[in-house]
Formats: C-alpha cells, sequence, structure tokens
C-alpha cells in the first residue's frame, strides 16, 4: 500500500505516456537497459537484481520473483528514469547535495539514517551483509563501514556507517554519485534513497 506520507508529484503517468512513445532503442542506450524488440520489454538492473519493464501495460516485473508486486517508489521511479536518463556513466565522484538542491534532503525530505545507524552501529559485518543483500551493493573504503550500490545503471549511492564507541554514538550518511542528478528530478532521487533506506530498515 502506498504511504501517503511520501507522495510525490513526479508525473508518473506522464513518463509511462512518454516511455510508450520514445524511440526504445535510444532509451535502452541512454539509461543502461536492454531492449527485446520481440517482445517491447526492456530489461534493467535494480538495486542489484533484474526487472522487467513493459512500457505499453504500464507495469514493471521482478523477473527472479514475479510474484512479489515491487515497491511504490520503483513504480513510481523506472519510468521516469528510463525517458530522463542520459548516456553519462556515474562520475565516482561522491557528494552530500546536488548544485541547486541545497536543502533539499532536509526537513520533510529527511532521509531516516538515524535509523539505521542505531540498527548496525553496533555490527559493521550486519552492515556489509544487509547492503549486499537488499541492495546489491559491494563494500567501500569510507568509514567504519560502507556499501555502494547502484540504483539503476547510471544512478549511484554509497551508504557510509561509523560505528558507535566509548565516546561517540553510531552515525550513518548517505552519498550520492555526483551525476545521479543528471538521470531524474531531485524529488525522485530521493524518493529511490528512501526506498535504500527502507530496504536495510527491513533486513
Amino acid at each position: 500500500m502506498q504511504d501517503d506520507r511520501y507522495r510525490t508529484d513526479t508525473g508518473e503517468d506522464k513518463a509511462w505516456s512518454e516511455l510508450a512513445a520514445a524511440g526504445p532503442v535510444e532509451v535502452a542506450a541512454n539509461s543502461g537497459a536492454s531492449y527485446d524488440s520481440a517482445t517491447g520489454l526492456f530489461t534493467i538492473k535494480i538495486l542489484g537484481s533484474p526487472y522487467t519493464v513493459d512500457p505499453a501495460a504500464r507495469t514493471l516485473t521482478d523477473a527472479q520473483s514475479p510474484g512479489n508486486p515491487p515497491e511504490y517508489f520503483l513504480n513510481l521511479s523506472t519510468p521516469i528514469y528510463l525517458v530522463h536518463a542520459r548516456p553519462v556513466p556515474p562520475s565516482g565522484r561522491l557528494v552530500r547535495e546536488f548544485t541547486g538542491g541545497e536543502f533539499f534532503f532536509r526537513g520533510a525530505h529527511t532521509l531516516p539514517l538515524d535509523a539505521i545507524a542505531e540498527k548496525y552501529g553496533s555490527d559493521g559485518n550486519l552492515f556489509k551483509r544487509a547492503c549486499s543483500e537488499a541492495l546489491g551493493g559491494v563494500p567501500a573504503e569510507i568509514g567504519d563501514a560502507a556499501c555502494s550500490f547502484s540504483v539503476y545503471p547510471r544512478v549511484s549511492m554509497t551508504f557510509v556507517l561509523w560505528l558507535s564507541d566509548e565516546e561517540f554514538p553510531a552515525r550513518a550518511g548517505l552519498l550520492f554519485d555526483s551525476n545521479a542528478g543528471m538521470h531524474m528530478p531531485l524529488d525522485v532521487v530521493w524518493a529511490v534513497a528512501l526506498l535504500a533506506c527502507q530496504r536495510l530498515l527491513k533486513y
């Protein structure tokens, strides 16, 4: 069920319409997805797992678990990513905020990083395992424990955890590849970042 607290106005219906009308070969090249002209379907890796996108039916299906409906934010963000993505790979440069959106990830858009720190702040190995299994992530050399992962082929992020000790409580952060904002609006970047947080908290 959709959580109205996190509802965003991102033009989902418009994105599906634009995707159906777009040139599929160009969409695939821009987004890093693959396209099957025989079926009219895209296949794209999302958070480490393959998904099938049907523009005509406006559906997103987990290729490994077809019976499990994808999270709301994936249904929302995937057609938008496919329409907006550009043929530009991740830069490898991590940022906390994006130019022009310095205050976006605050206030009502604050991510539940404190909850992640509380859950994993005393067990870095559990954190790494959760990142790998829930997000398809790989270890990164930042903080006490870190994990880099790709939400979409051209949109990558990195969770960073500082473990608690006798002097300081645990802290968690989320860094974005500097090119992430090129491929989707900031509210959609926030939506998929929130989804990543939710997956870690459910692990």
